[in-house]
């Protein structure tokens, strides 16, 4: 087990929370290597060994140390980065560049020319203009690049509407009006400079249906038709997206298979009525990679009663360090960590320490009794946490701390202060 209780305080993959929170300080990240492999594993077994031709492409965003890639890295898997910044921490460890796929809707020019000199695998394109500019700095370099289209189906997934990407009211992707993504296609084929493959789409985040991946494809799968018989082209690749949903507080979640099964059986069913090679398939799993392999450690501070109103329990860390409960009204599960078997004896709200009144990290929560200095456990903060992070208030970004089955080690050091003033000048 992942998590466990042992004389009453919280072990995660075998590790004394309470002890590694004395040791590292708080707050602070812990992983868990053991389950992220785990879930590159049942990925293997439904998609990867079960399918021909098809590759897992981690989308670097849901957390993005250089630890992180290299096991990416050694389970042989690819990635997905958004910014330079995420590709200059794949290059930085030599992540094999054909396996690295580039996504975002308004990549610099800077970002693209290092992207085409590292040679990375794919440039996902997500607006008209971007074709011009990359056929311009492959003309200047002299190099070509493949490349796919992220088209918007049109289909409304049933997540916060701040994560639901497949809508056509979006900022992600290209609409599918046959006057604009025909010619699209059509320039990207005769390009002297680029490769193009074929199509991306992406239907939103945390979903717990297959429906609108089910959608999407029929859509997706019909556009490929289309360009076979209105531009004798066959694509040659198709992206799924991710969007595979996870555990925060008591969601049913679902195995990758009920996602993969019916969207790979729909997709060999086609393209064998359509008498042409299936094309590579790629998906892009972040969330459901690291979300649950991730608790955060704070230690309990200020405990504020107001009588017949609500007591407010206090932790060192906050907005700065998971700011998806004030952004996205994210709900999460949480323990006392050196008292986890407890019985809960009263209803708290567990708040940081920045000068904002959302910062709300759990609110309405049972717990046993809460005292100054005690460890506070909240569960499925890999994902958003750390990449989200801020110096909001001068507060420093926590350490990260990967776990396997009792070994634990330091892969993202504390900021310090100093860190924090590096990059900024005192004018004389």
């Amino acid at each position: 087990m992942i998590k466990e209780v042992k004389n009453g305080v919280l072990y995660f993959d075998g590790c004394n929370t309470v002890e590694l929170a004395k040791e590292y300080g708080t707050p602070l990240y812990l992983m868990s290597e053991s389950d992220i492999v785990g879930q590159f594993t049942q990925l293997k077994d439904c998609f990867l060994s079960k399918y021909t031709n098809t590759r897992v492409a981690y989308a670097a965003k849901a957390f993005s140390p250089m630890a992180m890639f290299a096991i990416c890295q050694r389970e042989g898997m690819c990635i997905d980065v958004v910014s330079g910044g995420e590709l200059y921490t794949a290059m930085k460890i030599g992540f094999p560049a054909e396996r690295i796929e580039f996504n975002g809707n308004n990549k610099l020019p800077c970002e693209l020319e290092a992207a085409i000199d590292y040679g990375i695998g794919r440039i996902i394109i997500d607006g008209l203009q971007e074709l011009a500019l990359i056929e311009r700095i492959c003309r200047e370099k002299g190099k070509k690049v493949q490349v796919l289209y992220r088209v918007t189906p049109g289909v409304k997934s049933d997540s916060h509407d701040y994560i639901v990407t497949g809508k056509k009211d979006s900022k992600f992707g290209i609409p599918l009006d046959e006057d604009v993504i025909f010619p699209a296609v059509e320039a990207a084929i005769a390009s002297d400079y680029v490769d193009f493959l074929g199509f991306h789409f992406h239907v939103g985040s945390q979903l717990h249906d297959n429906g609108s991946h089910l959608q999407a494809l029929d859509i997706i799968l019909n556009l490929v038709k289309q360009v076979k018989e209105h531009l004798g082209y066959d694509v040659t690749e198709l992206n799924l997206g991710g969007g595979f949903g996870v555990v925060y507080t008591d969601e049913n979640r679902k195995p990758y298979s009920y996602f993969m099964t019916p969207m790979m059986e729909k997709i060999e069913g086609f393209f064998t009525d359509l008498g042409v090679v299936r094309p590579a398939i790629v998906i892009e799993p972040g969330r459901s990679i690291v979300a649950e392999a991730g608790i955060s450690l704070y230690t309990i501070g200020s405990i504020k009663d107001i009588r017949g109103v609500r007591k407010y329990v206090s932790v060192d860390g906050g907005m700065t360090d998971n700011i998806r409960p004030a952004l996205y009204q994210a709900q999460y599960r949480g323990v006392i960590a050196n008292k986890a078997d407890a019985e809960p004896t009263e209803t708290v709200t567990i708040c940081g320490k920045c000068c904002e009144s959302g910062d709300v990290l759990i609110r309405d929560i049972g717990l046993p009794e809460a005292e100054a200095g005690d460890t506070f456990a909240i569960f499925s903060t890999g994902a958003y946490g750390l990449t989200m992070a801020s110096n909001y208030n001068k507060n420093p970004i926590p350490a990260v701390v990967l776990l396997k089955e009792g070994s634990h080690k330091l892969i993202v050091r504390r900021q310090s202060y100093e860190d924090m003033l590096a990059c900024e000048v005192l004018p004389e």
